[in-house]
């Protein structure tokens, strides 16, 4: 899709007409690599967390209600995920900066990643099409995947509803 560092007219048109995106990353897949920096600007690898479980958990946008209350809700669990050594990530698409903004403003000391290209979200594939009051744009599906010490995705959570997640998300890794 891309021609000389940009994609083509035509290629867009496609992508945004017809939703072409990569599948979700199913269960028992090895989980893509990615090398993304967080809100201080430290790269963060998944292979740095090889013989760990990762909870990498994609949402839309930083300072939005959902969002917050989902980041919110992660910040909360954090003990009882850093008591079972599991390591939690969220990425969205905007910059260092905002995730630096909206870390201070709700005080959440994990890793918020930027993926401002959205090269992550499309390997996982959750960058799909959406709609909104009736207009269409391509976006991030709010999606978790709990990644295996081993690095293969052991489960993925679709259309995620923030009300509890957190918690569903700690008793699937109390599961491990």
């Amino acid at each position: 899709m891309r021609v000389n560092g940009s994609e083509s007219y035509h290629s867009l048109k496609i992508h945004f007409l017809y939703g072409v995106t990569m599948p979700l990353i199913e269960p028992g897949q090895k989980a893509p690599a990615f090398s993304l920096k967080d809100q201080h600007g430290k790269p963060h690898r998944l292979s740095d967390y090889a013989g760990r479980p990762v909870v990498l958990y994609f949402y839309p946008k930083d300072n939005t209600s959902g969002c917050t209350k989902e980041a919110c809700a992660f910040q909360s669990s954090l003990p009882a995920f850093q008591t079972s050594k599991v390591v939690v990530l969220g990425v969205s698409i905007l910059d260092e900066a905002s995730k630096a903004r909206f870390a201070d403003k709700y005080d959440l000391t994990f890793p918020l990643l930027a993926d401002a290209d959205h090269a992550v979200a499309e390997k996982y594939g959750v960058w799909q099409r959406r709609s909104l009051y009736g207009r269409f744009f391509m976006g991030i599906a709010r999606t978790t995947f709990l990644i295996g010490a081993n690095g293969k995705v052991l489960k993925r959570w679709d259309k995620v509803k923030v009300d509890g997640h957190a918690d569903d998300v700690l008793a699937a890794v109390d599961d491990l």
